[in-house]
C-alpha cells in the first residue's frame, strides 16, 4: 500500500503542476478556465482524497474505534466492579449488624447469667447463715444443758456437803434427792 502512495504522490504533483499555455488574451478566455488544467486538477484532487481516505481516515477510524471499544469495556468493567463493591459493602454491613446483634445478645445473656449467679450465691449465703445460726443455737442449747447439768451436779455436791455438815450425819439418797429438788426449784423460781 505504501508503494502505491509513493508512486501516486509524484504523479499527482506532476498533474497539478502541468499547465497548458494558451496565448489568447481575450477576456472570454480568462473567464473560462482551461479544461485540461481543470481535469488534471480535478483528478489530482480525487487521487489526493482517495489517498487521504485510504491512508489517513480509515486507520484513524480503526484506532478511534479500538479506543472507543477500550473505553466502553473499561466503563462496563468499572460498572461491574462498582456493583460487586456495593454488593460486598452490603454484605459487610449485614455482617457487622449481625455481629453487633450477636455481641448484644452475648452481653445480655452474660448479664442474665450474672444475675442468676448472684441470686444463687445470695440464696446459698442465706442458707449458710441460717444453718450457722441453727448450729449456733443448737450449740448454745447444748452448752446450756451441759452447763445446767454441771451446775446441778455442783449444787448436788455442795448441797450434800452442806447437809452433812448441818446434820452431822450421812444423808440418805432419798433425803438427798428430796433436798436437791427443793433447792433447784427455789433457784429456778428466782
Amino acid at each position: 500500500m505504501k508503494k502505491k502512495l509513493i508512486f501516486l504522490l509524484p504523479l499527482s504533483l506532476a498533474l497539478t503542476g502541468c499547465t497548458i499555455d494558451i496565448k489568447s488574451d481575450d477576456f472570454t478566455s480568462k473567464l473560462i478556465p482551461n479544461w485540461v488544467s481543470f481535469v488534471t486538477q480535478l483528478g489530482a484532487l480525487i487521487v489526493l482524497i482517495l489517498v487521504v481516505i485510504i491512508f489517513g481516515y480509515k486507520p484513524i477510524k480503526k484506532i478511534i474505534k479500538k479506543r472507543q471499544d477500550y473505553i466502553e469495556d473499561n466503563i462496563k468493567e468499572a460498572e461491574k466492579s462498582k456493583a460487586i463493591w456495593q454488593e460486598n459493602e452490603l454484605k459487610s454491613k449485614e455482617t457487622v449488624l449481625a455481629s453487633n446483634r450477636t455481641a448484644a445478645d452475648i452481653v445480655a445473656e452474660a448479664k442474665k447469667d450474672a444475675l442468676k449467679e448472684r441470686e444463687m450465691i445470695l440464696e446459698q449465703t442465706q442458707l449458710d447463715v441460717e444453718k450457722m445460726k441453727k448450729d449456733a443455737e443448737n450449740d448454745i442449747a447444748r452448752m446450756e444443758v451441759e452447763a445446767k447439768d454441771k451446775i446441778r451436779k455442783e449444787m448436788v455436791s455442795v448441797a450434800l456437803d452442806a447437809s452433812k455438815e448441818l446434820l452431822g450425819r450421812e444423808v440418805s439418797s432419798k433425803d438427798n434427792d428430796r433436798l436437791l429438788e427443793e433447792f433447784i426449784e427455789e433457784i429456778e423460781n428466782k
